[in-house]
């Protein structure tokens, strides 16, 4: 079903000394509905990363990307791309948890995504979670592009350490920020930085005892207040396992966009809340079923 790809893949460094330059590995890929059906139009990519299976699900595209390294080493740089044209429907994952390993004192890692959308162009991005190690510096970046009816949703989680390791909040430092552009309006920022180190985790309005955090994004021009009560309605209605709580809210963005933030004790509580929420925007917004593949 896909057409045919222009890939090219070069073995980079392992090298771990803080001395050698960032390596970069970059993966392109762009969506076309040409009859009706997404494929994949074009890509690229360089080692570790590359798209590991494509397969349709009714009308849009399933992607998974697959990391064959052991994860984020120091020095590495992760730039992926991805181009949605007009009336394209992808949904985008990966394989297992995106690990960030320890780096060295002025050393880290980092991951920059870019999605543009073109006219009624769809993507669901619904990565795993992700593990900052003991020692870890990561700097993660999203750029998304909208235009009239596209409409782009993510969903993520952050764990602080390998828990039944005994890491917790063990890590150096973690930069995220998600910029959004409506044409060329921005019409959200958001930067986070946390140093565990420099700052009392367990404050008050901070993390106190939860130790998981998640956020479910919706952004698009088809967003009203409809879709506002639909979330909040599935938080009300959310039922936290036994041993474990789970506190959330969700907001109107400026313009054209939704955000949850939740926190818990556990990542698979947050999990399975932004797989619900997930179904809910599905269904509010695009009027689809649920992807029972990745319902847990």
């Amino acid at each position: 079903m896909n057409r045919v790809f222009n890939v090219e893949t070069r073995a980079e460094s392992t090298s771990q000394s803080s001395e050698q330059p960032a390596r970069t590995s970059v993966l392109r890929v762009s969506f076309a509905n040409p009859n009706g059906t997404t494929i994949i139009d074009n890509k690229y990519h360089t080692a570790p990363i590359k798209i590991a299976k494509a397969f349709p699900l009714d009308g849009q595209l399933g992607v998974i990307v697959m990391d064959v390294s052991p994860g984020l080493l120091d020095g590495d740089r992760y730039e992926l791309e991805w181009t949605s044209g007009p009336d394209s429907h992808a949904l985008i994952t990966n394989q297992s948890y995106m690990k960030v390993h320890p780096s060295m004192p002025y050393g880290g890692s980092s991951m920059r995504q870019t999605f543009c959308l073109e006219e009624n162009a769809i993507v669901e991005h619904m990565p795993e979670a992700m593990m900052l190690y003991k020692n870890a510096a990561f700097h993660n970046d999203a750029q998304v592009r909208l235009k009239s009816g596209s409409v782009w949703m993510q969903a993520d989680v952050l764990c602080p350490g390998r828990t039944l390791r005994g890491e917790k909040f063990d890590y150096r430092c973690f930069r995220n920020e998600l910029a959004v552009h409506y044409g060329d309006e921005l019409i959200f920022s958001q930067r986070q930085r946390i140093e565990p180190a420099k700052q009392v985790i367990t404050a008050p309005g901070c993390w106190e005892d939860m130790t998981h955090s998640a956020t479910f994004f919706l952004f698009s021009d088809r967003v009203s207040r409809i879709h506002l009560e639909q979330l909040q309605a599935k938080l009300d209605s959310f039922e936290a396992p036994a041993g474990h709580s789970v506190i959330a809210g969700v907001s109107m963005t400026y313009r054209h966009g939704l955000s949850v933030m939740a926190a818990s004790t556990a990542a698979w509580p947050l999990q399975q809340l932004m797989r619900e929420l997930w179904s809910t925007a599905r269904a509010g917004l695009l009027g689809k079923p649920p992807l029972r593949f990745l319902q847990g």
